[in-house]
Protein backbone atom coordinates (compact mmCIF):
# COMPACT_ATOMS: atom_id res chain seq x y z
CA UNK A 1 0.00 0.00 0.00
CA UNK A 2 1.54 3.51 -0.68
CA UNK A 3 2.64 5.93 1.35
CA UNK A 4 0.12 9.09 1.17
CA UNK A 5 1.51 12.16 -0.16
CA UNK A 6 2.60 14.70 2.57
CA UNK A 7 0.19 17.38 2.63
CA UNK A 8 1.78 20.56 1.38
CA UNK A 9 0.40 24.50 0.98
CA UNK A 10 0.36 23.75 -3.12
CA UNK A 11 -2.52 21.24 -2.20
CA UNK A 12 -6.09 22.65 -2.59
CA UNK A 13 -7.85 23.53 0.99
CA UNK A 14 -10.40 20.59 -0.51
CA UNK A 15 -8.03 18.52 -0.10
CA UNK A 16 -6.75 19.66 3.75
CA UNK A 17 -10.23 19.16 4.15
CA UNK A 18 -10.99 16.04 3.21
CA UNK A 19 -7.28 14.81 4.73
CA UNK A 20 -7.98 12.64 8.44
CA UNK A 21 -5.07 14.96 9.91
CA UNK A 22 -5.15 18.18 7.66
CA UNK A 23 -9.02 18.27 8.28
CA UNK A 24 -9.08 18.12 11.52
CA UNK A 25 -6.32 21.00 12.23
CA UNK A 26 -7.57 23.53 9.57
CA UNK A 27 -11.41 23.16 10.88
CA UNK A 28 -9.76 23.51 14.68
CA UNK A 29 -8.51 26.72 12.89
CA UNK A 30 -11.27 28.42 11.81
CA UNK A 31 -13.54 27.18 15.00
CA UNK A 32 -10.98 29.56 16.76
CA UNK A 33 -12.13 32.47 15.23
CA UNK A 34 -15.77 31.82 14.97
CA UNK A 35 -16.06 30.08 11.63
CA UNK A 36 -16.29 26.52 10.06
CA UNK A 37 -15.73 25.02 6.97
CA UNK A 38 -18.41 26.40 4.87
CA UNK A 39 -16.84 29.84 4.44
CA UNK A 40 -14.02 28.14 2.38
CA UNK A 41 -16.52 26.31 0.09
CA UNK A 42 -16.11 29.24 -2.72
CA UNK A 43 -12.35 28.72 -2.89
CA UNK A 44 -11.91 24.75 -2.03
CA UNK A 45 -10.28 24.76 -5.70
CA UNK A 46 -7.31 26.90 -4.89
CA UNK A 47 -4.08 25.82 -3.37
CA UNK A 48 -4.17 27.03 0.32
CA UNK A 49 -1.21 28.70 -0.25
CA UNK A 50 -3.30 31.37 -2.39
CA UNK A 51 -5.07 32.33 1.21
CA UNK A 52 -2.36 34.29 1.91
CA UNK A 53 -3.14 36.90 -0.83
CA UNK A 54 -6.83 36.76 -0.50
CA UNK A 55 -7.30 37.38 3.13
CA UNK A 56 -4.87 40.41 2.84
CA UNK A 57 -3.09 39.11 6.05
CA UNK A 58 -4.62 37.43 7.64
CA UNK A 59 -3.63 34.52 6.79
CA UNK A 60 0.70 34.18 6.46
CA UNK A 61 3.38 32.15 5.31
CA UNK A 62 4.62 31.30 8.96
CA UNK A 63 0.86 29.65 9.36
CA UNK A 64 0.71 27.51 5.90
CA UNK A 65 4.54 26.61 6.82
CA UNK A 66 2.66 25.71 10.52
CA UNK A 67 0.07 23.42 9.42
CA UNK A 68 2.29 21.72 7.01
CA UNK A 69 4.41 20.97 9.96
CA UNK A 70 1.50 19.88 11.79
CA UNK A 71 0.21 17.48 9.56
CA UNK A 72 3.31 16.12 8.94
CA UNK A 73 3.61 15.42 12.65
CA UNK A 74 0.38 13.97 12.46
CA UNK A 75 -1.14 16.33 15.47
CA UNK A 76 -4.99 16.22 15.66
CA UNK A 77 -6.82 18.91 17.82
CA UNK A 78 -8.01 16.85 20.88
CA UNK A 79 -11.26 18.66 20.17
CA UNK A 80 -11.58 16.75 16.61
CA UNK A 81 -9.72 13.92 16.97
CA UNK A 82 -10.83 10.93 15.51
CA UNK A 83 -13.28 13.34 13.29
CA UNK A 84 -14.44 10.66 10.94
CA UNK A 85 -13.07 10.57 7.47
CA UNK A 86 -16.83 10.96 6.18
CA UNK A 87 -17.12 14.70 7.97
CA UNK A 88 -14.17 16.09 6.27
CA UNK A 89 -15.69 14.52 3.13
CA UNK A 90 -18.95 16.37 3.98
CA UNK A 91 -17.10 19.71 4.56
CA UNK A 92 -15.44 19.65 1.40
CA UNK A 93 -18.54 19.13 -0.90
CA UNK A 94 -18.00 15.06 -1.17
CA UNK A 95 -20.72 12.46 -0.86
CA UNK A 96 -19.50 10.75 2.73
CA UNK A 97 -21.18 7.64 1.59
CA UNK A 98 -19.35 7.67 -1.35
CA UNK A 99 -16.01 7.75 0.72
CA UNK A 100 -15.16 4.04 -0.08
CA UNK A 101 -15.58 4.50 -3.48
CA UNK A 102 -13.06 7.45 -3.15
CA UNK A 103 -10.55 5.40 -2.14
CA UNK A 104 -10.97 3.01 -5.06
CA UNK A 105 -11.34 6.00 -8.18
CA UNK A 106 -9.99 9.15 -6.04
CA UNK A 107 -11.24 12.06 -7.10
CA UNK A 108 -8.68 14.12 -10.06
CA UNK A 109 -7.74 17.53 -8.79
CA UNK A 110 -8.45 20.15 -11.39
CA UNK A 111 -5.38 22.05 -12.12
CA UNK A 112 -5.77 25.71 -11.12
CA UNK A 113 -5.70 28.17 -14.19
CA UNK A 114 -2.87 30.42 -14.83
CA UNK A 115 -2.91 33.24 -16.35
CA UNK A 116 -0.73 33.77 -19.26
CA UNK A 117 -0.26 36.93 -20.97
CA UNK A 118 0.30 37.91 -24.54
CA UNK A 119 2.67 40.32 -24.63
CA UNK A 120 2.00 43.41 -26.76
CA UNK A 121 -2.18 42.80 -27.11
CA UNK A 122 -2.39 46.55 -26.03
CA UNK A 123 0.44 47.86 -27.13
CA UNK A 124 -0.22 51.53 -28.36
CA UNK A 125 -3.72 51.50 -27.35
CA UNK A 126 -5.40 53.52 -24.31
CA UNK A 127 -7.90 52.03 -22.11
CA UNK A 128 -9.50 53.45 -19.59
CA UNK A 129 -10.26 50.85 -16.07
CA UNK A 130 -12.85 51.84 -13.65
CA UNK A 131 -12.43 50.59 -10.49
CA UNK A 132 -9.30 49.96 -10.32
CA UNK A 133 -7.80 49.86 -6.88
CA UNK A 134 -9.33 46.25 -6.21
CA UNK A 135 -10.87 43.51 -7.63
CA UNK A 136 -12.05 42.84 -11.22
CA UNK A 137 -10.79 46.30 -12.20
CA UNK A 138 -7.45 45.71 -10.53
CA UNK A 139 -6.80 42.61 -12.13
CA UNK A 140 -8.26 44.22 -15.96
CA UNK A 141 -6.03 47.12 -14.96
CA UNK A 142 -3.03 45.02 -14.39
CA UNK A 143 -3.17 42.72 -17.28
CA UNK A 144 -3.65 45.53 -19.56
CA UNK A 145 -0.68 47.51 -18.14
CA UNK A 146 1.52 44.18 -18.11
CA UNK A 147 0.28 43.52 -22.17
CA UNK A 148 1.47 46.45 -23.45
CA UNK A 149 -1.64 49.29 -22.82
CA UNK A 150 -1.32 52.68 -21.35
CA UNK A 151 -4.45 52.15 -18.71
CA UNK A 152 -6.05 55.39 -16.91
CA UNK A 153 -6.56 53.65 -13.92
CA UNK A 154 -9.30 55.03 -11.88
CA UNK A 155 -10.68 54.06 -8.88
CA UNK A 156 -12.03 56.03 -5.09
CA UNK A 157 -9.18 55.50 -3.16
CA UNK A 158 -5.74 57.00 -3.58
CA UNK A 159 -4.33 54.49 -1.24
CA UNK A 160 -5.53 51.42 -3.55
CA UNK A 161 -3.93 53.17 -6.73
CA UNK A 162 -1.20 54.25 -5.10
CA UNK A 163 -0.17 50.50 -4.08
CA UNK A 164 -1.50 49.29 -7.81
CA UNK A 165 0.87 52.13 -9.51
CA UNK A 166 3.63 50.69 -7.26
CA UNK A 167 3.09 46.76 -8.31
CA UNK A 168 3.47 48.07 -11.99
CA UNK A 169 6.36 50.58 -12.03
CA UNK A 170 7.60 51.00 -15.52
CA UNK A 171 3.86 50.08 -16.88
CA UNK A 172 2.58 53.35 -18.53
CA UNK A 173 0.21 53.86 -15.94
CA UNK A 174 -1.61 57.06 -15.08
CA UNK A 175 -3.70 57.09 -11.69
CA UNK A 176 -7.30 59.20 -11.12
CA UNK A 177 -9.27 59.13 -8.16
CA UNK A 178 -12.83 59.72 -9.16
CA UNK A 179 -16.42 59.46 -8.61
CA UNK A 180 -17.72 57.90 -11.61
CA UNK A 181 -21.10 59.73 -11.30
CA UNK A 182 -19.63 63.21 -11.05
CA UNK A 183 -19.96 64.83 -14.66
CA UNK A 184 -16.72 67.14 -13.93
CA UNK A 185 -14.79 63.92 -12.90
CA UNK A 186 -15.55 61.91 -15.95
CA UNK A 187 -14.56 64.74 -17.72
CA UNK A 188 -10.97 64.77 -16.14
CA UNK A 189 -10.56 61.13 -16.96
CA UNK A 190 -11.72 61.59 -20.89
CA UNK A 191 -9.30 64.37 -20.69
CA UNK A 192 -6.39 62.10 -18.85
CA UNK A 193 -6.64 59.75 -21.63
CA UNK A 194 -6.23 62.44 -24.24
CA UNK A 195 -7.61 62.45 -27.78
CA UNK A 196 -7.51 58.67 -27.98
CA UNK A 197 -9.37 55.96 -26.48
CA UNK A 198 -9.46 53.12 -27.76
CA UNK A 199 -11.16 50.72 -24.38
CA UNK A 200 -13.36 51.16 -21.69
CA UNK A 201 -13.68 48.98 -18.86
CA UNK A 202 -16.68 49.96 -17.28
CA UNK A 203 -15.97 47.82 -13.71
CA UNK A 204 -16.47 50.20 -10.86
CA UNK A 205 -20.12 48.89 -9.01
CA UNK A 206 -21.88 48.54 -5.83
CA UNK A 207 -23.51 45.96 -4.34
CA UNK A 208 -27.12 46.20 -2.68
CA UNK A 209 -28.07 44.94 0.41
CA UNK A 210 -30.21 42.11 -0.62
CA UNK A 211 -33.97 43.19 -0.12
CA UNK A 212 -36.67 42.55 -2.24
CA UNK A 213 -38.90 45.44 -3.35
CA UNK A 214 -40.90 45.49 -0.32
CA UNK A 215 -38.65 46.23 1.99
CA UNK A 216 -36.58 48.38 -0.37
CA UNK A 217 -35.21 52.20 0.86
CA UNK A 218 -34.93 54.66 -1.62
CA UNK A 219 -31.70 55.52 -0.33
CA UNK A 220 -30.57 52.18 -1.77
CA UNK A 221 -32.31 52.11 -4.92
CA UNK A 222 -30.95 55.45 -5.73
CA UNK A 223 -27.34 54.70 -4.43
CA UNK A 224 -27.10 51.79 -6.17
CA UNK A 225 -28.59 53.01 -9.71
CA UNK A 226 -26.29 56.52 -9.66
CA UNK A 227 -23.18 53.98 -9.45
CA UNK A 228 -24.25 50.81 -11.37
CA UNK A 229 -25.87 52.62 -14.30
CA UNK A 230 -25.71 56.15 -14.48
CA UNK A 231 -22.02 56.21 -13.61
CA UNK A 232 -21.58 53.30 -16.44
CA UNK A 233 -24.00 55.42 -18.96
CA UNK A 234 -21.75 58.69 -18.20
CA UNK A 235 -18.50 57.28 -18.96
CA UNK A 236 -20.13 55.68 -22.05
CA UNK A 237 -21.29 58.66 -23.14
CA UNK A 238 -17.92 60.46 -22.62
CA UNK A 239 -15.86 57.98 -24.84
CA UNK A 240 -17.74 57.69 -28.03
CA UNK A 241 -17.16 60.81 -29.27
CA UNK A 242 -13.53 60.30 -29.11
CA UNK A 243 -13.89 56.47 -30.89
CA UNK A 244 -16.32 57.71 -33.47
CA UNK A 245 -13.71 60.44 -34.22
CA UNK A 246 -10.91 57.44 -34.96
CA UNK A 247 -14.06 54.78 -36.10
CA UNK A 248 -12.68 52.38 -33.42
CA UNK A 249 -12.89 51.57 -30.04
CA UNK A 250 -14.37 48.62 -27.72
CA UNK A 251 -16.56 49.56 -24.59
CA UNK A 252 -16.81 46.70 -21.85
CA UNK A 253 -19.33 46.56 -19.16
CA UNK A 254 -19.86 44.86 -16.02
CA UNK A 255 -23.12 43.07 -15.82
CA UNK A 256 -23.58 39.99 -13.24
CA UNK A 257 -25.59 37.09 -13.17
CA UNK A 258 -27.59 39.18 -12.02
CA UNK A 259 -28.60 40.72 -14.64
CA UNK A 260 -29.32 37.24 -16.44
CA UNK A 261 -31.93 35.68 -13.99
CA UNK A 262 -33.72 37.11 -10.38
CA UNK A 263 -31.98 34.80 -7.71
CA UNK A 264 -28.38 36.22 -7.43
CA UNK A 265 -29.40 39.69 -5.65
CA UNK A 266 -31.63 42.09 -3.91
CA UNK A 267 -34.10 43.80 -6.39
CA UNK A 268 -31.99 47.55 -6.29
CA UNK A 269 -28.92 45.77 -7.85
CA UNK A 270 -30.87 43.22 -10.68
CA UNK A 271 -32.62 45.97 -12.03
CA UNK A 272 -29.34 47.71 -12.02
CA UNK A 273 -27.32 45.15 -13.75
CA UNK A 274 -30.51 44.49 -16.25
CA UNK A 275 -30.39 47.92 -17.11
CA UNK A 276 -26.61 47.62 -17.66
CA UNK A 277 -27.49 44.84 -20.05
CA UNK A 278 -29.85 47.82 -22.10
CA UNK A 279 -26.67 49.96 -21.95
CA UNK A 280 -24.81 47.95 -23.70
CA UNK A 281 -27.03 46.16 -26.55
CA UNK A 282 -28.62 49.14 -27.23
CA UNK A 283 -25.49 51.32 -27.52
CA UNK A 284 -23.83 47.88 -29.27
CA UNK A 285 -26.30 48.23 -32.36
CA UNK A 286 -26.55 52.45 -33.03
CA UNK A 287 -22.83 52.23 -32.89
CA UNK A 288 -21.69 48.56 -34.32
CA UNK A 289 -21.53 50.31 -37.95
CA UNK A 290 -19.66 53.14 -37.14
CA UNK A 291 -16.61 50.77 -35.36
CA UNK A 292 -17.57 50.43 -31.95
CA UNK A 293 -18.01 47.44 -30.19
CA UNK A 294 -19.64 47.30 -26.91
CA UNK A 295 -19.65 44.21 -24.61
CA UNK A 296 -20.76 42.91 -21.37
CA UNK A 297 -19.27 40.23 -18.91
CA UNK A 298 -21.69 38.90 -16.24
CA UNK A 299 -19.49 37.78 -13.31
CA UNK A 300 -21.01 34.79 -11.42
CA UNK A 301 -19.23 34.26 -7.84
CA UNK A 302 -15.98 36.13 -7.54
CA UNK A 303 -13.60 37.27 -4.90
CA UNK A 304 -13.32 40.75 -4.85
CA UNK A 305 -13.70 43.41 -2.12
CA UNK A 306 -17.80 44.24 -2.50
CA UNK A 307 -19.35 42.87 0.45
CA UNK A 308 -22.51 41.36 0.27
CA UNK A 309 -24.96 42.62 3.36
CA UNK A 310 -28.56 41.20 4.10
CA UNK A 311 -30.85 43.74 5.87
CA UNK A 312 -34.10 42.10 5.20
CA UNK A 313 -34.60 37.99 6.62
CA UNK A 314 -36.95 37.06 3.03
CA UNK A 315 -33.87 38.84 0.94
CA UNK A 316 -31.03 36.39 3.27
CA UNK A 317 -33.44 33.88 3.28
CA UNK A 318 -34.16 33.59 -0.79
CA UNK A 319 -30.74 34.49 -1.88
CA UNK A 320 -28.80 31.90 0.02
CA UNK A 321 -31.47 29.40 -1.30
CA UNK A 322 -30.43 30.03 -4.76
CA UNK A 323 -26.40 30.19 -3.57
CA UNK A 324 -26.71 26.35 -3.37
CA UNK A 325 -26.43 26.02 -7.08
CA UNK A 326 -23.24 28.30 -6.69
CA UNK A 327 -19.77 26.97 -8.56
CA UNK A 328 -16.87 28.02 -6.63
CA UNK A 329 -15.89 31.40 -6.59
CA UNK A 330 -13.25 32.77 -9.26
CA UNK A 331 -10.26 34.94 -8.56
CA UNK A 332 -10.84 38.60 -10.35
CA UNK A 333 -7.67 37.34 -12.95
CA UNK A 334 -10.18 34.61 -14.49
CA UNK A 335 -12.51 37.67 -15.04
CA UNK A 336 -9.96 40.50 -16.50
CA UNK A 337 -9.07 37.62 -18.76
CA UNK A 338 -12.71 37.73 -20.23
CA UNK A 339 -12.70 41.50 -20.15
CA UNK A 340 -9.46 41.90 -21.71
CA UNK A 341 -10.42 39.23 -24.70
CA UNK A 342 -13.66 41.68 -25.24
CA UNK A 343 -11.42 44.63 -25.18
CA UNK A 344 -8.72 43.65 -27.35
CA UNK A 345 -8.87 42.65 -31.16
CA UNK A 346 -9.10 39.41 -30.35
CA UNK A 347 -12.98 40.35 -29.75
CA UNK A 348 -13.17 41.64 -33.10
CA UNK A 349 -16.35 39.91 -33.87
CA UNK A 350 -18.14 40.21 -31.21
CA UNK A 351 -20.71 43.09 -30.64
CA UNK A 352 -23.55 43.65 -28.46
CA UNK A 353 -22.96 40.15 -26.34
CA UNK A 354 -23.08 39.35 -22.25
CA UNK A 355 -20.78 37.11 -21.88
CA UNK A 356 -21.20 34.84 -18.75
CA UNK A 357 -17.97 33.99 -17.40
CA UNK A 358 -19.53 32.64 -14.60
CA UNK A 359 -18.23 28.75 -14.30
CA UNK A 360 -21.75 27.54 -15.28
CA UNK A 361 -24.05 29.09 -12.66
CA UNK A 362 -26.00 30.55 -15.69
CA UNK A 363 -25.98 27.07 -17.24
CA UNK A 364 -27.50 25.54 -14.01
Amino acid sequence: MSTPKPLTGDDSIKTWLADPVGGPILRDLLAQSGQDADVLRPVQRLALKRLIKLSKGQFSQELVDELVVRVAAGEVPPATAGAPVAAAAEASGADPDAADAAEAAPEVERPEWVERIDQGRFSGKTVIVTGAGSGIGRATASRVAREGGRVIAVDVSQERLDDFAGEHAGADVVTLVADITDDAKVAEIVAAAGDRIDGLANIAGIMDDMTPIGDLTDAVWKRVFSVNVDGTMKLMRAVVPAMLAQGDGSIVNTASEAALRGSAAGVAYTASKHAVVGLTKSTAFMYGPNGLRVNAVAPGPTITNIEATFASPLGAQRVRQAMALLPDAAEAEALAASITFLLSDDGVNVNGVVLASDGGWSAA
